[in-house]
């Protein structure tokens, strides 16, 4: 059963009186529980596909199917709610509110959803828990290390139950060791089930997932598993 379900998936962009073609027709299926990284140089169009993956933006033509819905021409109210209940979002920025505790900041998401207070904060801790922050859950970000930082975004991607963890370069601002514990942690969330999926450009990060997609100009160059 396809997760995501991508057929000839094209993405323009007009600059002035250009129109630049950034995906020229990308076929993709994702299944359940895979980890996948999706690579590729500057310009080879990953960005693009991630915003899309992420309903963050929709396809000039082409289907997406995501979890049964097709999602290649919703509205944008349509897809912010989506995208609150099927992805939980990786950045390499962290993208945590800064005067706000990690509890608070992995809860944001259930307001969205609609969950009570008491309900929010209760799956938050166990998130916070399960990514090691048990003792850091009243920290906030100036409080908390790089790795920390990305720990609390890991936990806040997870509290909805998302049916995809799509994570942008999540590494790119941590050092090496940081990395490898954000990795081994992303390893993890795997293991318990979830669809993980990579955006980076590091093959020594790319090399945790079992399968990796290159993109060059706009199209799929390669599509291999990870042995």
């Amino acid at each position: 059963m396809s997760l995501i379900k991508i057929t000839n998936i094209k993405r323009d962009f007009v600059l002035g009186n250009e129109i630049i073609n950034v995906l020229k027709g990308i076929d993709l299926n994702i299944s359940k529980g895979e980890y996948v990284a999706l690579m590729g140089p500057s310009g080879s169009g990953k960005s693009t596909l991630m915003n899309l993956l992420g309903c963050l933006d929709t396809p000039t033509s082409g289907q997406y199917i995501l979890n049964g819905n097709d999602v290649s021409q919703m509205s944008d109210d349509n897809l912010a709610e989506i995208r609150n209940k099927e992805i939980g979002f990786v950045f390499q920025t962290f993208n945590l509110l800064p005067r706000t505790t990690a509890l608070n900041n992995v809860a944001l998401p259930m307001i969205y959803a609609g969950y009570s207070k008491s309900e929010r904060l209760a799956r938050a801790e166990q998130v916070l828990k399960q990514v090691g922050l048990g003792d850091r859950m009243d920290h906030e970000p100036n409080q908390l290390s790089g790795g920390q930082r990305q720990r609390v975004a890991v936990a806040r991607a997870l509290v909805n139950k998302p049916s995809i963890i799509l994570a942008d370069e999540p590494t790119g601002n941590l050092d090496s060791k940081t990395s490898v514990e954000i990795m081994n942690l992303f390893n993890e969330i795997h293991a318990n089930g979830n669809t993980v999926i990579l955006v980076t450009h590091e093959e020594d990060i790319a090399a945790y997932a079992h399968r990796i997609i290159r993109l060059r100009d706009g199209l799929v160059e390669s599509d291999k598993p990870n042995k």
